[in-house]
């Protein structure tokens, strides 16, 4: 927790850099320890959003810390960067989860 799921049509060249640097960026989004990030890459998968140009699409959940209106633009923003993908073939999904619902560790977190 906080975890991401990443989905594109783009081949990811350094999966290790990008794995590590969008895990940065969700801690430092959602104020919670990298060490707790999980990042799930899928990448050169067949996906079609409107012209079938380069798309992605990002599920984020987390445990609380979750703000759409202040995350969106840093993750697009990051995703352009990192694979040249415009802000406007990206979808991003936010989930806030409920402590009780989300184990790690072998227990709940609430």
């Amino acid at each position: 927790m906080p975890f991401i799921n990443i989905s594109t049509s783009k081949k990811v060249n350094d999966t290790n850099t990008f794995l590590n640097d969008i895990a940065i960026l969700i801690a430092n989004l959602t104020n919670k320890p990298r060490r707790f990030v999980m990042v799930k890459l899928e990448d050169n998968s067949q996906m079609y959003f409107d012209d079938g140009d380069p798309c992605c699409f990002l599920e984020i959940k987390s445990i609380g810390n979750i703000n759409p209106g202040d995350m969106a633009k840093p993750i697009c923003d990051f995703v352009y960067q990192k694979m040249g993908i415009p802000l406007d073939k990206v979808y991003i999904c936010f989930h806030d989860v409920p402590a009780s619902t989300w184990a790690w560790n072998a227990k709940t977190f609430g």
